[in-house]
């Protein structure tokens, strides 16, 4: 066995007991990075200094024999390249930023203060705006089950950091979908917060406050002790401790009509729609049909919210001649609106997300599928030439997964299904708000029911 076949759970497990060492595990993802990045665009930028000093000073806690840091103390979290790190080179990947971060966002602080190891900033587009991550400063994020695939995006880098073993866990961050999107691609659990969960400060909130951070990881354990660190967890209440918690038999309403685009749902990803809810049955819990929660004309709310985000974004002059194509566009398109139509966007915005809650409130749980369609091919999606026409290509690949920014609700894409290739499709799980528990603690059951962990892409 070898050390990157352990669980994030496990990894600091033997850590605490001297059964490995920080600076050993360390070295370990160090060398596989170094070997394997070039092949799965993961990481934008390398921070091995930092790491092995992190690491020697974790080895040094242990060996005192004080209490750990935190249920990961010792152990490499890398930091998605969109969120700032003290120290640490920041291009929220673009050609556009090149700076040094003097501050650690709030969360990140969380992930140093708990003793973790970052061995660097994984790969994001464009700051975070498309739902593929194909920088122009950097390689191209791929999933390790086909190298010819996209990990999606924009949390793409820690998708493929953690799929093809560079790391146990990582820190993602997820607008519309950025999360669960490469989570799917890439095999994975990926879990979006409820709004309001996880600070992102200092950084201020941008219109309609869609986006939210949350875990990466190849187990439900691992997820939930990745979140209790983020979340600065009260060490009586955890969300790792939950999950011995066996779910009682729950409500689960389900859907699989697209919601945010009119497209066809690929047909593996509806058989993973279908086993999941088989499997949720045999589990004990009980399933109805749930109408589409938003209406397609609430849409363009939620396009021109984002286009605003889009236009927030401060640039220099020379920055904003070096952006791509997609982004331009959408800045451009958010620079146009008034104030009084950017407010309008997220009154209407807010309001089809509360029709929305209420329309789901009298069941547990919601199951959909996670993606309208497989891995894409690189390059299928992004389109230079026609940004609108790339959008909405955007839209058909993924119209399950931005209704719940829009309503705060945390979402969960657990790998459930593959296909005859060897491709990961996933299922969404959505709670009720700050109901993170409950969805966990389901999304552990189904785990033990149908265990993923032990599959391994080829690069493993």
């Amino acid at each position: 066995m070898e050390l990157h076949d352990l669980t994030a759970v496990e990894q600091a497990r033997a850590i605490r007991r001297g059964e490995i060492s920080s600076l050993e595990l360390t070295e370990h993802y160090l060398q596989r990075t170094e070997r394997l990045n070039d092949r799965l665009g993961a990481f934008a930028t390398m921070t091995p200094e930092l790491a092995l000093e992190q690491a020697r000073a974790a080895d040094a806690r242990m060996a005192a024999g004080g209490a750990a840091h935190s249920g990961l103390d010792g152990v490499v979290v890398p930091i998605k390249d969109l969120h700032l790190y003290a120290g640490v080179r920041t291009r929220f990947g673009s050609a556009a930023v090149d700076v040094v971060a003097s501050i650690d966002e709030i969360v990140a602080g969380r992930l140093r203060a708990g003793g973790t190891v970052m061995t660097g900033k994984t790969s994001t587009p464009e700051f975070g705006l498309p739902a593929y991550t194909e920088p122009e400063i950097g390689p191209v994020a791929r999933t390790p089950w086909d190298l010819s695939r996209s990990a999606g995006g924009s949390s793409g880098g820690a998708a493929a950091a953690v799929a093809g073993g560079l790391a146990p866990v990582a820190q993602g961050s997820d607008g519309g979908g950025s999360i669960r999107i490469p989570a799917s691609s890439c095999g994975l659990v990926g879990l979006k917060t409820s709004r309001d969960l996880l600070p992102n400060g200092p950084n201020p909130e941008g219109p309609g406050r869609l986006g939210v951070q949350g875990p990466l990881a190849r187990t439900v354990a691992d997820a939930a002790a990745l979140l209790d660190l983020m979340a600065d967890s009260s060490p009586d209440a955890t969300y790792l401790a939950a999950l011995d918690v066996e779910p009682p038999s729950l409500l689960v309403g389900r859907y699989c009509t697209p919601v945010i685009a009119e497209t066809q749902v690929h047909a593996e990803c509806i058989a993973a729609y279908e086993e999941a809810t088989a499997l949720l049955e045999s589990l004990g819990h009980r399933i109805v049909e749930l109408p589409v929660p938003l209406p397609l004309h609430a849409v363009p709310h939620f396009e021109l919210v984002w286009a605003a985000g889009a236009a927030g974004i401060p640039l220099t002059p020379q920055g904003e001649d070096s952006v791509r194509p997609l982004t331009r566009w959408l800045r451009q398109r958010g620079a146009a609106l008034s104030a009084e139509q950017v407010q309008e966007a997220i009154a209407y915005m807010q309001l089809h997300a509360t029709s929305a809650l209420e329309s789901s409130a009298h069941v547990d749980l919601v199951l959909t599928p996670t993606l309208a369609d497989l891995p894409h091919v690189i390059g299928s999606i992004r389109n230079d030439a026609d940004p609108a026409a790339d959008f909405e290509a955007q839209k058909r690949f993924t119209p399950f997964t931005s209704p719940y920014n829009m309503t705060g609700q945390p979402a969960v894409s657990l790998p459930l299904h593959w296909t005859k290739d060897g491709l990961p499709v996933g299922i969404q799980l959505v709670g009720r708000p700050f109901e993170e528990s409950t969805v966990l603690r389901v999304a552990a059951q189904v785990e033990r029911a149908r265990p993923w962990s032990a599959r391994h892409p080829e690069v493993w």
